[in-house]
Parts: structure tokens; C-alpha cells; sequence
């Protein structure tokens, strides 16, 4: 026995050497305690159900306008009993130097909406609940901070709860996929006031009955030769919504249960790469819930989420999902994609599926997956956090290179105690190990954007200048371009991220001057603003907005 007792202490220390370090192989995976954590706000006053990083640096973030007063009551204001949420807040504007959070105004219910930045940077939001469920908003930044939502007289064919969207760079529109007992899609701007939605077999060949539906939110891609990649439950094509036909259908993901919602698995389209001409397409789906949550959750038994990554190449002849397996059950996570190309799976929950209660065990640990690492040694633990993050909860990337936090209500209102998860009102920065100040010499510094002369942009085709410094030279340096999602229940919508071909570096004083090429291709990169980052040794840079036109 004391042989064990001592065995058992010799653990232990390793355990504490290992938490000290912060750095440990544990069969393969890998467990990082170098990113922080940090509180910004203790209330926004508003649930990030929704979120969406606008080019002038400021963050919109809004809930749904039914789910009574929020915790931002607006000045000057006579509510009509205790229920009237007419006084409150349901939509703020954060301004990250400031760390300040302003009111905004929405005037029908945006209650599970979708969204779309187009070419001039306006976010286009559709659909929603009740009054909300066909109405099309618009949100255009604005430098004199008094920007607000404006309700567009045109208004969706039909109702769209719990829809997808995708920007649609020829059209300059967007298309609206699916719904809450829709089985087609749509565009907006209509081809005419007349229009009618396009029936979608797909959409009815993917629903569960008996699982609220289990193909809503389906995950869009938009693929370099321009058609769409849609994927919804377990299932995908590869769709012509010129000529509304379905070019190819993919296999169907390994895993017994659901991905989307309320299954809700989370997806992102890995980094397209100017070194293979934008030819490989490939994404990748994580997590989700298993066969029969939903009726489970119904019942207070929440079952395991699923612990699978599945990742296939759309383009080309060969198409086949190469599993991987997470360190952990996940649902309800955000997938972003990172300056380096490795891609965050954060927020979400262990067990059980999404909707009001119908998830438990909160995942505090973020997952950092390495896609261009050997499979099986991809995943990487990082530091948890405190806070739960569960049903309506999202996370967008910064521009200066930390990742917002912030949502999770599993009650249908606003519920500060009593509750096993109240309403999550406090905003977080996770803080990634490359912003340390010990990479300093290997980060760019000061990038500067040089458009042509006199233009406000730079056309696909066509290239821009870009300066910057860096203190101990240029080790593997590369330029992405990242188009910022709209993200909503375990969706980035429109998230994409590019690799562009940087043409000649020359050294001027102590600056780097680069000329960097624009893809040609409006279905690489489509017409908006993106934040550009050069990254140096695996060290970004903070990132500074560039527009394609």
C-alpha cells in the first residue's frame, strides 16, 4: 500500500508540473494553458444571441424582441406593466476601443434571423418570428456612431425562422435557405415583386419529424466555381442556383445523429490557398447531437453529443468524409477561422441538443484544431473558461486579433437566478498565445494598405501595396484575407478566408514593402471588406480592413 500511496504522490507532481507548464501530450491530444481569458463587460444588456463584426471596428450584437425586457432599459421610457419590453433593448452596438455598448432600435422580432454582409459592407438581415418572420433589415456602419437598423418595405416570399444565408457576389444579394416548415429558398432582391420561392427537395428529403426538424440552419459554402455547397442533418449537394439543379450529391457524413439544427454541429470551409490556384475546396463539419436528443432532452435525459470532425474535399472526382474524433462530446459550438488557418471550436455544450433547456454540461474548454498537422494530432485543449455558454451564445474574431465571447440563454427570457444557467449577460476576450509580447519581433507591425491611385478599393484581379515592419525579418510570411461571418446558433454565415499570392518584397528603411494580388475570381474572394493580416513565423499581425470592389 505504500508503494501505491507513493505512486499515486509521484503523479500527482507530475500533474502540477504538467498545469504549471501549461503544455502536455495526453495521448495525442495536446492541452495549452497559454491563452487567457479576460472579462470586458460584467452586462451588456443584451443576449448575444446574434453577432457580426462591421468594418468600422464595432461589434452588432442583438436577441430576439420576444423574450421580454432585457437587462438594457432605454431612457426616458414608460413601460406598461412588468411584461412590456418595449422600454428595453433587444440590439446594442459594442465599440471595442471604447468597450462600450450603445442602444439600437429593432422594430419586429429577429428571434433565430440569419444574416449576410454585401459588397459595401451593409449586413443584410432576413427573417426572424411573428411580425419578424418575413421582414428584411439593413445595418450600414457609420463613423458618427448614430447608425440603427432600417426595416426595408420589400419583405420575404414567406416565412423564414431558423433560415441560412449566403452572399451572392454576381447578384450582389443574398439567398435565403430553408426555415422552419420551408423547404425552398429565395433572393433577395427578388427578380420582381411577383417572385415565388424555389421548392428545394433536398430540404424534404433531410427533415425529422420528430426531431423539430433536424436540417434548420443548414451550413452554406460558397464554392470557387460558384455553385453552393449545402448541408443539412447529415447529408450535402453541391447546387447550381442559376439553374436550380443539384450538380453533385456527396456521401452521407459517418455518425449516428444529426448535425443540424437542433442537432446543431458547427462548419467551416478551411482556408482557400492561392499555392493550388483556389482549386481545393474543403470542409469540414464538427460535433452535433445524437439519434433521438431532442426527444430525449424532451424528457430531462440529455444524451452525449457527438465527438466527430468530418472533413471532404467538394472539388474534384473524389469525394469521401475523412473522420476525425474530438477530445470531447460538442453541440452548439462556434467554428472560426484564425489568422494562422487553424480553426477555434468554442462555446456549446456536452450533452443533450439546442433549444430552451434542452442541453447540460457546458463546454468550458475551447478546442484549437491544426488542419495542416498529421491526423490524430490536430486538436489542441486550451485554457477553459468559468462562464457557460450555451443555447444562443456566439463568438466572432477581432480585428486586433482576440476572439468576443459572449450570449447563452437557455430560458426563453431573461433570468438572472433560480436556474441552473441564467441569462449570460458579461462579454469575454479569449486572448490567443501568439498575441503575446514575446512574439513581438516576428509581428508585423504598423501594416498599411496602398490602393491603386485615387480608388477606395481593389478589383478581383488586381493587385494593392502593403507595408509593414517587422524587427527580426521575414520568416514564412504569408498574406490572408478574412471575410468576418454572421454568427448565429452554431453558424458562421459567410465566414471565408484566403490565402493570396503576395508578388515581390523589398526592404525600404525599416519598412517591408509587398505587392499582393487580389484573386481573379469574384467567387474566391467576393466583392466586401476584409480584414487583412500578414502573418510572419506563425505570427500575426493585427489586421487592417481592406475592400475588394
Amino acid at each position: 500500500m505504500g508503494g501505491i500511496r507513493a505512486s499515486c504522490r509521484w503523479l500527482e507532481c507530475v500533474v502540477l508540473v504538467i498545469l504549471l507548464f501549461g503544455r502536455v501530450v495526453c495521448g495525442k491530444t495536446n492541452i495549452s494553458n497559454q491563452w487567457k481569458w479576460n472579462i470586458l463587460l460584467n452586462n451588456t444588456g443584451v443576449v448575444a444571441m446574434h453577432m457580426a463584426v462591421t468594418h468600422d471596428d464595432n461589434v452588432v450584437i442583438f436577441d430576439q424582441t420576444s423574450a421580454g425586457p432585457s437587462e438594457y432599459r432605454l431612457r426616458n421610457c414608460k413601460a406598461h406593466g412588468s411584461g412590456d419590453s418595449s422600454c428595453y433593448a433587444h440590439s446594442v452596438e459594442y465599440n471595442v476601443l471604447k468597450n462600450k455598448v450603445r442602444a439600437m432600435h429593432l422594430a419586429t422580432d429577429t428571434w433565430c434571423s440569419s444574416g449576410s454582409f454585401l459588397s459595401n459592407g451593409s449586413l443584410l438581415q432576413t427573417g426572424g418570428n411573428g411580425l419578424g418572420s418575413r421582414r428584411i433589415r439593413s445595418y450600414r456602419p457609420c463613423a458618427n456612431s448614430r447608425c440603427d437598423w432600417m426595416e426595408l418595405k420589400r419583405q420575404l416570399t414567406v416565412r423564414r425562422w431558423y433560415s441560412s444565408s449566403l452572399y451572392l457576389p454576381r447578384e450582389n444579394g443574398v439567398i435565403v435557405v430553408g426555415g422552419k416548415g420551408e423547404f425552398s429558398y429565395e433572393f433577395v432582391p427578388k427578380a420582381s415583386d411577383s417572385s415565388k420561392p424555389y421548392d428545394l427537395p433536398f430540404l424534404h428529403r433531410t427533415y425529422e419529424p420528430n426531431s423539430k426538424g433536424n436540417n434548420l440552419y443548414p451550413f452554406l459554402h460558397l464554392s470557387t466555381d460558384g455553385h453552393l455547397f449545402i448541408f443539412a442533418n447529415r447529408d450535402s449537394i453541391l447546387f447550381d442556383y442559376k439553374r436550380h439543379k443539384v450538380v453533385k450529391t456527396f456521401p452521407t457524413i459517418p455518425g449516428h445523429g444529426g448535425r443540424s439544427y437542433p442537432s446543431s454541429g458547427s462548419s467551416v470551409m478551411l482556408p482557400l490557398d492561392h499555392n493550388n490556384n483556389f482549386t481545393k475546396v474543403e470542409i469540414m463539419v464538427c460535433g452535433g447531437a445524437a439519434r433521438g436528443s431532442y426527444r430525449a432532452a424532451r424528457r430531462g435525459n440529455y444524451l452525449p453529443a457527438l465527438k466527430s470532425c468530418g472533413r471532404m474535399v467538394i472539388t474534384g472526382d473524389q469525394h469521401r468524409w475523412r473522420m476525425e474524433t474530438m477530445p470531447g462530446p460538442r453541440l452548439m459550438s462556434d467554428m472560426l477561422i484564425l489568422p494562422t488557418g487553424d480553426i477555434l471550436i468554442i462555446n456549446g455544450a456536452k450533452r443533450g441538443c439546442a433549444g430552451w433547456g434542452s442541453a447540460s454540461s457546458p463546454a468550458f474548454e475551447p478546442y484549437l484544431y491544426k488542419p495542416n498537422r498529421k491526423s490524430g494530432n490536430r486538436f489542441q485543449i486550451l485554457k477553459p473558461t468559468k462562464i457557460a455558454r450555451l443555447y444562443h451564445s456566439s463568438a466572432v474574431l477581432l480585428p486586433d486579433g482576440r476572439i468576443l465571447v459572449a450570449g447563452g440563454n437557455p430560458n426563453s427570457e431573461y433570468i438572472t437566478h433560480g436556474v441552473a444557467h441564467p441569462t449570460e449577460l458579461r462579454l469575454q476576450a479569449l486572448i490567443p498565445d501568439y498575441m503575446n509580447t514575446g512574439f513581438d519581433h516576428l509581428r508585423p507591425q504598423n501594416v498599411t494598405i496602398v490602393y491603386p491611385q485615387d480608388a477606395t478599393g481593389v478589383a478581383n484581379g488586381n493587385t494593392f501595396g502593403l507595408t509593414f515592419r517587422v524587427g527580426s525579418g521575414l520568416n514564412n510570411m504569408s498574406v490572408v484575407a478574412y471575410a468576418p461571418p454572421f454568427t448565429t446558433h452554431s453558424s458562421s454565415m459567410n465566414q471565408r478566408m484566403v490565402r493570396l499570392e503576395c508578388l515581390s518584397t523589398e526592404v525600404s528603411g525599416e519598412d517591408t514593402v509587398a505587392t499582393v494580388m487580389v484573386p481573379h475570381s469574384i467567387h474566391v474572394a467576393p466583392p466586401g471588406f476584409y480584414m487583412l493580416t500578414v502573418v510572419n513565423g506563425g505570427i500575426p499581425s493585427r489586421s487592417s480592413w481592406v475592400r475588394i470592389l
